[in-house]
């Protein structure tokens, strides 16, 4: 039961990861992903950081259609194979952008990854 909560965090929080790429401030943006403010204020770098918002926020989505649209076994594959892939994109996020990531961002699906296992 536990490791079904935490994955329901994994996804709430990228939905949030996406709302931040996506829509939220310059400033919000620089200090979520310790850049310079006038960085993310370039036109690419918006793009860019829309890209990958897009990105996590499917992924949420999907974790919650693995939650409603499948059961059993099937369902509970799903959910550990999501949770090792975003625990991947932290540490490969804390690797090359910012180290706080796999905090953030891993701890959470590592979490649920044992959860699920209990």
């Amino acid at each position: 039961m536990i490791g079904y909560i935490l994955v329901v965090l994994v996804s709430i929080e990228a939905i949030g990861i996406m709302l931040l790429e996506m829509f939220g401030s310059a400033q919000q943006q620089a200090n979520a992903f310790e850049l310079d403010e006038s960085f993310v204020k370039i036109p690419e770098v918006k793009t860019l950081l829309a890209n990958q918002g897009i990105y996590n926020g499917l992924f949420g989505a999907l974790i919650i259609a693995t939650l409603l649209l499948l059961t059993g076994p099937q369902q509970l594959l799903m959910l550990k194979l999501e949770m090792v892939f975003v625990l991947l994109a932290a540490i490969y996020g804390s690797l090359t952008a910012a180290r706080k990531i796999i905090v953030m961002q891993g701890l959470p699906a590592f979490l649920a990854l044992i959860g699920l296992f209990l």
